[in-house]
């Protein structure tokens, strides 16, 4: 089974409500497939500045929009308790009329720990309260009433109502990047996503491969996702022209990409949206991904996550 191409925009959280509306109204009408925000607390690149939170600023631009579909990516989960969570993405999932998305990781960034008396654990321990999140979360979309005994979080004849809109559950759209996560991706995810070089999402790619097979899945029923942005010199820039935006998708999606989701331009470029939406868009969306072609490295260029999980 081929993997249908499609295409997101990730907005920043320091824009005015009056400006971020606008963005993502504008983003929905020209036909893009999803808008996403961020869950930091503050901006990594810009610490000092403005920054909205991601799940309240969701729910409102939930009510703004229409078609598009909608999340986080991808919430944080020492952010928050997973079954509050779950309560949380339900509510924006009806506000929304079932676009939402449910994006979940482990949570890396340590510094806005640190600044908000949050703690963060060790990398091992991370991993373990990301594996059972996701099953309560799975669980509380999935059942009226829940129960679930685990080291880190528990539910007790858990209610869960009203269920959320799309059946049997909001899409699980989890992020990972080491071996032990892939394999939680496997098991539970609808889409898997991540950031690095095509080599390093090829390889990804492959052992999830080999993962959903061991697991009796067909590899196929997981989609591939990639979080996109300009983070070296020699990376593409997809902004530059609509030609980088398609060769940039043209080298993930032969390491087996097929849903993209790349921050927005800068403002001096934001016209770049309605012209990739109108020349590029089109053209590649008849096109789809199955088994992944060896891409050539991007020689210089390192991707991996700070703390790249086990």
């Amino acid at each position: 089974m081929a993997r249908a191409l499609r295409f997101g925009i990730c907005t920043d959280q320091n824009m005015t409500w009056p400006d971020t509306v606008e963005r993502w109204r504008h983003i929905e009408a020209l036909g893009y497939d999803s808008v996403w925000d961020c869950d930091h607390l503050f901006q990594p690149s810009r610490p000092e500045g403005p920054y909205f939170e991601a799940w309240t600023l969701l729910a409102g631009l939930a009510a703004v929009t229409e078609r598009i579909r909608i999340g986080v990516l991808v919430t944080c989960n020492t952010f928050r308790n997973p079954a509050v969570l779950a309560r949380q993405a339900i509510t924006v999932d009806h506000i929304c009329g079932g676009r939402l998305e449910m994006g979940l990781g482990a949570g890396w960034y340590e510094p806005e720990h640190t600044m908000f008396g949050i703690p963060f654990p060790e990398t091992r321990e991370l991993v373990d309260r990301f594996e059972e999140a996701v099953e309560v979360v799975d669980r509380l979309f999935s059942e009226d009433t829940s129960s679930f005994d685990g080291r880190y979080y528990t539910l007790r004849e858990a209610r869960s109502r009203p269920g959320p809109v799309q059946q049997p559950r909001i899409p699980l759209t989890l992020a990972a990047f080491g071996p032990r996560m892939l394999r939680i991706v496997a098991r539970r995810a609808d889409t898997w996503n991540a950031f690095g070089t095509p080599q390093e999402m090829l390889e990804r790619n492959q052992l999830l491969d080999r993962e959903c097979r061991k697991l009796g899945r067909d590899p196929d029923s997981l989609q591939r996702g990639l979080y996109y942005w300009k983070i070296s010199h020699d990376a593409i820039d997809p902004w530059e022209s609509e030609e980088s935006f398609e060769a940039m998708v043209r080298q993930y999606a032969a390491a087996g990409v097929n849903q993209f989701v790349i921050d927005q331009p800068d403002e001096a470029r934001v016209d770049m949206l309605e012209r990739v939406a109108r020349t590029v868009l089109p053209r590649l969306r008849q096109e789809t991904t199955s088994t992944p072609e060896e891409p050539a490295a991007v020689a210089g260029t390192v991707w991996h996550n700070p703390k790249d999980y086990v």
